[in-house]
């Protein structure tokens, strides 16, 4: 953090002070004040940083989130200078041999990455992203189209490839030549440059890895075919497709170059038959038997290094060394016509421990093949069956590591979590100053051991997955789940790498300054060594320069060009003795480790890549449900997510779709579609069902016993942080939360009355799983609701036929039902009706029965003109008046009895029903309409006072408006407060008195009926009495139908005739009318009679002791009394009913009195708008 760089100008004074330089100490007074200032300066600035850092979060730690990765941290360091500039000694030829051999190494390095990321990745994908199902025709031919220019750069690439391949071989051999006489460049004989010759092998590697990638990848020769064929179509007739004749004939000698050239299999074969001899460069390389036998020893040596390393826990390139060197052995072969049998024999035998190489993601090498196919002359000398056995192995290869995988996880999830707690303990541990070597050299060791983990669980996974596909095998689900923890654990070892991005990175310059130190020591007493010995020889100083070129190169940063000068340059310094071998070992350890360390993070990527898992995307619905069952760990999820990210970066060089961005897409849809299928939609519907069945333990719907059933605990999901896939985040917590909303809410605007199940639900969500609901708020409904209120407005005819009203306890009971119950309404089933629709629909409701009386009324007039009825009334009317002196006043029930049996008379319905029957009906409707409409305001009432009851005093309510203009508050918020005024104020004056629907339905029709046009409804009050005697037959039978076990047509109620007598009475202003009647005194003393007859009947009966005849009596007497509670209930029913249309009251009273009320406010205060006006403000 403190950058010490001096002030120090002083050195570089311009030349115009020159002449008269004079030091007087002052400057470098000055400079020091400056270094002070800057070092105050420095402190200031770091405090402000560390301020910053804290104001911005609390929890920013040297921990990154994989997830967010919105900065990265390169390590990687470039290399500024030339090669030029780095290779500088005093030994010019030196100088040239190792700088030519750098640079081919170098392009060897650049061309292997092009190949790796651009070409690779370009061909791996050709044809995926187009689904199978609709691919239209003609598809695949565009595609091939728009590849064709990708593959001209492969072609480009290839030949390049060739070029440098011969280049190497010439330059390797002209400085090794057997031709005595020529002069040698340097003296090469202890030299071997074996670096060179693995850059080599690694080219011959990427060649080979073409070959196979075109070799195994079908739809790219299907779709060659069919371009051709196209071409052929375009041949015949180019003017159809606008293309000019003359440019077919070149494009189609490139096709054909370009398909011998890289589709024929024919890459790597090509480039080793090239001719190597070229005289006119003056190298000879096939006669050059020094070169033949330099090039073979460094075969043998790299083998030899590789062969102790394969199948070891420490093995980390060497299987790709090992296809490298099966390369060089088939161009030694191809060059010198020669075959090292033994070394043949040797590379064949290593296929017993490495049954296959993986190329490139899902390219699968045997090199028992490839060296049978190449090197045919050495093929024939082996006997079959060492070759079959090679094949054999590799089955039983794989049936072992069917066997083995669960064992191998199992290890391997010891060690990687081991590892990780060494690293998070290392990684946080406090420096010491005294032991820095030691930490610096531990870290070292435990990065190391990251990466050889990460590249033996790498190697298992591809090798295993890959076998089973090339070789076609099912894999069982054991063995899936077991690859699935593998990739799991290998993107844990990335993950921590990351994580600790921090402090890895401070480590790493540390650590490789720490070797770069270790190797400097050992190349100083080399030296030391060389120096002393005093025989000079060019060989000596070749080696002294190489020496000097390997300390210079190391005294800088450790780039990839540095190190490649130091491997190269002590090639040259390891001749002649130099270092003993216990000093030669160390250095060489050293130097491995400098290039692990220096390259630190993209080792790392590099083996924890799971790009393969494109190929093998099959696996993820497997793994998906293992996940779900196994949910206690269901954290993992994040790792697969991250490991199936692993393929995006290769899809952006797919060249064969229009952008690649369409191949993301169907990746992306097809990955999010399986996810949803075997983990969300499950996840949710499960988490429904628990719901469902926990709120209804009580229904015993299912055995939930957890000891039967098992438990499992899906909660582990909505812990999970989001996880990232392309540019989201899923969110599993989220997700279903969003699902069971949507769920519930759709439910419950089904069926409103299960409101509260569902809130129980969402409780239980919350409480069981955490997840925060959303309030439906929709129009609760209790699970009582009864009919709505809407219903029976729009069907009132049908309800007031259905239902039958009870007075006394404002309840209406169905009439019949086809269930063993009968639905009843009250008022406390509309008031929640209206709770939900609000206050608004009474009025409607009103509107719609004035509607309905109307029409009923209409029928009532006709019904009362009908002549038979008129003249029968006018008879009884005039009747009444000659004799009412005679009768006591009192209207004789025997006329009202003769007048209902008379109307038998005109004639019956089919059901048995008389025309009075069916007056007495329409009325008995009438009335139930307006026991409605008194339900209705009761409903509001109710429904009010429910909702004004937490305003705390309704006498003394406060006026917001003129609170909130006292505090000078916003408009918006006096705008609320006046609406919330305006509430409270209709609130309260529904709740004090609410409408009087019933003068308001007696207003609008009395005029109508009292009218002169409408005289035959004067007789109204004579029909009553019949219609009374009528309605109690009726309603007797009714009662008595209850006990019996036919229980059609039976009632206990039916209080509607009365409520509609008493509103036809008042309409027609006849209270007094049929007061006047005194029907029912006259119905009570002609009960009374025949009672005291009966009685004095049964005295006299007594003394003769006749059984039957007593029996008889007793039922005639019981008969009687029933008759007249029943005539006394309708008399009661009918006074309550009076009361609701003030019937105390003529019609010429009432005016009296409103005239009366009217003169009273006038005087009074002169205030026009009364509070008790007659008609009372409509609710809201």
């Amino acid at each position: 953090r403190t950058v010490q760089t001096g002030m120090m100008a002083v050195e570089a004074i311009s030349p115009d002070w020159e002449f008269d330089r004079f030091d007087d100490g002052s400057q470098k007074i000055h400079a020091e004040v400056q270094l002070k200032n800057y070092g105050k300066f420095l402190e200031e600035y770091t405090l402000q940083l560390k301020g910053i850092e804290d104001a911005l979060d609390e929890s920013i730690g040297d921990v990154w989130d994989f997830t967010l990765d919105p900065i990265a941290l390169k390590l990687l360091p470039y290399e500024q200078s030339s090669l030029l500039e780095l290779i500088k000694t005093e030994n010019k030829v030196l100088n040239k041999v190792i700088t030519v051999y750098a640079a081919l190494c170098c392009e060897i390095k650049k061309l292997k990455y092009e190949a790796e990321t651009k070409f690779y990745n370009g061909l791996l994908y050709y044809g995926e992203g187009a689904s199978d199902t609709s691919v239209v025709e003609g598809e695949s031919q565009i595609q091939m189209g728009r590849f064709i220019s990708f593959l001209q750069e492969l072609s480009c690439f290839v030949s390049r490839c060739s070029e440098v391949v011969v280049n190497v071989v010439h330059q390797l051999a002209s400085l090794y030549s057997s031709n005595k006489g020529a002069t040698k460049i340097i003296e090469s004989s202890g030299v071997h440059f074996q670096v060179v010759y693995e850059h080599l092998g690694e080219l011959l590697v990427v060649l080979l890895t073409l070959d196979e990638i075109i070799g195994n990848h079908a739809t790219l020769k299907e779709h060659w075919k069919m371009y051709k064929r196209l071409l052929k179509s375009v041949h015949h007739n180019p003017s159809k497709f606008a293309i000019q004749e003359e440019k077919l004939k070149p494009f189609e000698k490139l096709l054909l170059k370009l398909e011998g050239q890289l589709l024929d299999g024919m890459i790597f074969q090509t480039c080793v038959e090239q001719r190597f001899d070229n005289p006119g460069e003056g190298v000879s390389v096939s006669k050059n038997s020094t070169f033949a036998e330099e090039f073979a020893h460094n075969i043998r040596t790299i083998f030899t290094n590789v062969e102790s390393k394969l199948g070891e826990p420490s093995e980390i390139d060497q299987r790709d060394k090992y296809t490298g060197v099966c390369g060089l052995f088939v161009l030694h072969f191809h060059i010198f016509r020669t075959v090292d049998k033994k070394l043949y024999k040797s590379l064949l035998d290593v296929c017993k421990k490495v049954p296959a190489v993986t190329l490139t993601s899902n390219i699968i090498w045997f090199s028992d093949a490839f060296l049978v196919n190449k090197v045919p002359a050495a093929a024939k000398l082996l006997d079959k069956k060492s070759l079959q056995s090679i094949r054999a192995q590799r089955d039983s290869f794989l049936q072992q590591k069917a066997q083995t995988l669960a064992k191998d996880v199992q290890s391997y999830y010891v060690f990687v979590t081991s590892w990780m707690m060494k690293m998070e303990s290392i990684l946080s541990k406090e420096q010491r100053p005294e032991k820095f070597a030691d930490d610096l050299s531990s870290r070292c060791n435990i990065f190391i051991q990251g990466i050889l983990y990460a590249y033996s669980i790498g190697t298992i996974i591809k090798t295993t997955m890959n076998l089973y596909m090339s070789m076609q095998k099912p894999m069982t689900k054991t063995s899936v789940k077991a690859l699935c923890r593998l990739i799991e654990l290998l993107k844990a070892v990335e993950h921590t790498f990351h994580r600790r991005s921090m402090v890895v990175a401070d480590s790493v310059s540390h650590i490789t300054q720490h070797l770069q130190f270790q190797a400097l020591n050992s190349i100083a007493t080399a030296k030391k060594r060389v120096i002393s010995d005093k025989k000079y020889s060019e060989q000596r100083l070749d080696v002294l320069s190489a020496l000097v070129l390997v300390e210079n190169a190391l005294n800088g940063p450790s780039t990839k060009e540095r190190r490649l000068v130091i491997s190269l340059a002590l090639s040259v310094g390891t001749q002649m003795k130099t270092f003993k071998d216990e000093e030669l070992l160390p250095l060489q350890l050293f130097l491995k480790k400098l290039d692990l360390i220096s390259e630190l993070r993209e080792r790392v990527k590099v083996q924890c890549d799971c790009s393969f898992l494109f190929w093998h995307r099959a696996v993820f619905p497997i793994y998906l449900d293992d996940v779900y069952d196994n949910a206690v760990d269901a954290a993992r999820i994040h790792y697969m997510f991250s490991a199936l990210r692993d393929c995006v970066p290769a899809m952006l060089h797919a060249k064969h779709l229009a952008t690649y961005d369409q191949l993301l897409e169907s990746y992306d849809k097809e990955i999010m579609d399986v996810f949803n299928e075997h983990l969300l939609d499950k996840l949710c519907k499960e988490i429904e069902k628990d719901l469902r069945l926990s709120v209804h333990t009580h229904l015993k719907l299912d055995d939930r016993n957890p000891f039967k059933v098992g438990m499992k605990d899906l909660a582990h999901f909505f812990s999970l942080k989001p996880i990232r896939f392309f540019n989201r985040f899923i969110d599993i917590k989220a997700y279903v939360t969003h699902y069971l909303d949507t769920t519930f809410y759709n439910l419950t605007t089904v069926a409103l009355h299960d409101w509260a199940t569902y809130s129980e639900m969402r409780n239980l969500a919350t409480q069981r799983y955490g997840l925060m609901m959303t309030e439906a708020h929709l129009p609760s409904q209790t699970l009582e609701q009864g009919l709505d209120v809407l219903e029976i407005m729009r069907n009132i005819h049908v309800f007031v036929s259905r239902y039958l009203y009870n007075l006394n306890n404002q309840i209406f009971v169905e009439r019949t039902s086809n269930n063993k119950h009968l639905n009843t309404i009250n008022i406390r089933h509309i008031a929640n009706s209206i709770r939900t629709h609000g206050t608004g629909i009474m009025n409607t409701t009103v509107n719609f029965t004035y509607q309905f009386l109307r029409k009923k009324f209409y029928i009532f007039s006709q019904f009362m003109y009908d002549e038979h009825i008129k003249s029968r009334l006018i008879k009884d009317i005039r009747f009444f008046r000659e004799t009412k002196d005679q009768t006591d006043q009192k209207y004789p029930f025997d006329r009202a009895e003769k007048f209902n049996r008379g109307i038998r008379k005109l004639g019956i319905t089919p059901d048995g029903q008389s025309y009075l029957d069916q007056f007495r009906q329409l009325i008995s409707q009438i009335g139930n309409a307006m026991g409605y409409v008194r339900m209705i305001r009761s409903g509001g009432l109710h429904c009010c006072s429910s909702a004004i009851r937490f305003v705390p005093d309704l006498e003394d309510i406060v006026n917001f408006e003129e609170l909130v203009k006292e505090e000078g508050l916003s408009e918006e918020t006096q705008k609320a407060s006046r609406l919330l005024d305006s509430v409270l104020g209709d609130l309260t004056s529904n709740s004090a008195e609410g409408t009087e629907y019933f003068k308001m339905l007696v207003a609008v029709f009395a005029p109508e009926f009292r009218s002169i046009k409408n005289m035959h409804l004067r007789n109204f009050y004579m029909i009553v009495p019949p219609l009374t005697v009528n309605f109690v037959e009726h309603s007797i039978g009714c009662k008595e139908k209850l006990n019996k076990k036919n229980k059609v047509g039976a009632a206990f109620t039916d209080d509607g005739f009365a409520m509609g007598v008493a509103y036809i009475l008042k309409l027609l202003d006849q209270y007094q009318e049929f007061d006047s009647l005194h029907w029912f005194q006259a119905v009570r003393e002609k009960y009374m009679l025949e009672m005291k007859a009966v009685v004095k009947e049964q005295n006299v009966q007594a003394t003769n002791q006749d059984e039957k005849l007593m029996q008889t009596m007793n039922l005639t007497q019981k008969r009687l009394d029933i008759y007249l509670r029943e005539f006394e209930l309708l008399y009661f029913s009918l006074s309550s009913a009076r009361i609701f249309f003030r019937a105390d009251k003529t019609a010429a009273e009432e005016n009296q009195e409103k005239k009366y009320k009217d003169d009273v406010s006038k005087t009074g205060n002169g205030d026009s708008s009364s509070s008790s006006s007659t008609t009372e403000p409509a609710m809201k």
